[in-house]
């Protein structure tokens, strides 16, 4: 069972059993969120807290346990009678995932391409209102970074979106400060030049597709743009 809808129903089922159930995947995939939303007033314990975990097995016959890729052997552990729904960040051992009556994996974002569009734009748009912005977000999903889920996916966003909310001013303020932080030595002026003259003649390239046109644009004689151009790697 990979699609999340379907495992939103296998856990929504399982409320009513006194089974186990365990959901597996990558950190930050979604899958805490996703238990909450069905278990909401359950218990949740760390597994790596072993002693909190037995107390609570003895005390409560609902309980929702966490980086359960910790956990090496069951022996210690009494399932029976309970409803157990584990959440590993791992896909772990044959031998565990046997103690389990239902077994999910939940795919990387990578994986769910209509759920990270959905999910991106309702992101997009809260962000846009934090920073009071009034115009509406459009997403670049190409831009997005999903290496770590929904963790680099956030981080994406909010710098997309800054990027393009900045003010020269404001980009001028940034370069200011990390001068003030990195400007030493004795060639610094030919070391940091290209912080504004490279994307200046990749942008100018990119919008007018030619080094004749950009060259007027800029002022530059051909041969000087052509030249910055190889002293920057630009292609």
């Amino acid at each position: 069972m990979n699609n999340i809808k379907s495992i939103a129903k296998g856990l929504k089922l399982s409320k009513s059993l006194f089974v186990s159930s365990i959901i597996m995947g990558e950190p930050y995939t979604g899958k805490m969120e996703l238990v909450r939303s069905i278990y909401p007033q359950s218990i949740y314990i760390d597994a790596n807290d072993e002693e909190e975990l037995i107390n609570a097995l003895q005390i409560h016959d609902e309980i929702i346990i966490y980086n359960f890729e910790v956990i090496s052997k069951l022996d210690k552990y009494d399932f029976q009678n309970k409803r157990i729904i584990a959440i590993a960040n791992k896909t772990i051992s044959n031998d565990i995932q046997k103690n389990f009556a239902f077994i999910y994996n939940l795919p990387p974002l990578s994986q769910r391409e209509e759920e990270v569009k959905k999910v991106a734009e309702k992101l997009a748009k809260q962000i846009g209102n934090d920073l009071m912005m009034k115009e509406p977000i459009v997403v670049n999903f190409k831009e997005l970074d999903l290496s770590q889920n929904f963790k680099s996916l956030k981080v994406s966003l909010y710098k997309q979106i800054l990027k393009r909310s900045l003010t020269l001013d404001d980009i001028e303020e940034i370069l200011f400060n990390k001068f003030l932080e990195k400007l030493d030595g004795k060639n610094g002026y030919k070391e940091y030049i290209g912080i504004y003259e490279r994307p200046l003649i990749k942008a100018g390239l990119k919008k007018y597709k030619s080094q004749l046109k950009l060259s007027d644009v800029l002022g530059l004689n051909r041969n000087t743009l052509r030249k910055k151009i190889n002293e920057h790697r630009i292609n």
